[in-house]
């Protein structure tokens, strides 16, 4: 038995067996504003830029706020942007270019590298 277990709203557990991309994808959000693609049952996540307490709907924005945080664009290649600290920081962020591949692993990664800027939050508890 290979797959992937998940539960959906009603707490029922069902196997995924050969799992793609689309059958993780949540098709239609009962929330008014931008999540992200979770998997099925999951709670989609918010990214806010506490100083502001801005939810960040796209990446020009998040551009824009790493960019005043001192953080340089590398040269990437066509799926993914990195985001680097300095010459000499160890820190970099690897994020996708399309916001709608942007995951919740990528908020928390900013999170990490930026602690007292952003954080992740739950819609429901956020509005």
């Amino acid at each position: 038995m290979s797959g992937v277990w998940v539960f959906d709203k009603k707490g029922v557990v069902r196997l995924i067996t050969n799992p793609t991309k689309e059958s993780f994808e949540l098709k239609t959000t009962t929330t008014p504003h931008q999540g992200t693609a979770t998997a099925p049952g999951a709670r989609p996540r918010l990214l806010v830029y506490l100083p502001t307490n801005q939810v960040i709907n796209s990446f020009s924005q998040l551009e824009q706020l790493l960019t005043e945080l001192g953080w340089t664009r590398y040269n990437s290649n066509s799926h993914i942007v990195q985001f680097h600290r300095s010459e000499t920081s160890t820190h970099l962020l690897s994020l996708p270019k399309n916001f709608s591949s942007f995951k919740h692993f990528h908020m928390y990664d900013i999170v990490i590298q930026n602690r007292s800027f952003f954080q992740v939050c739950d819609p429901t508890s956020y509005y």
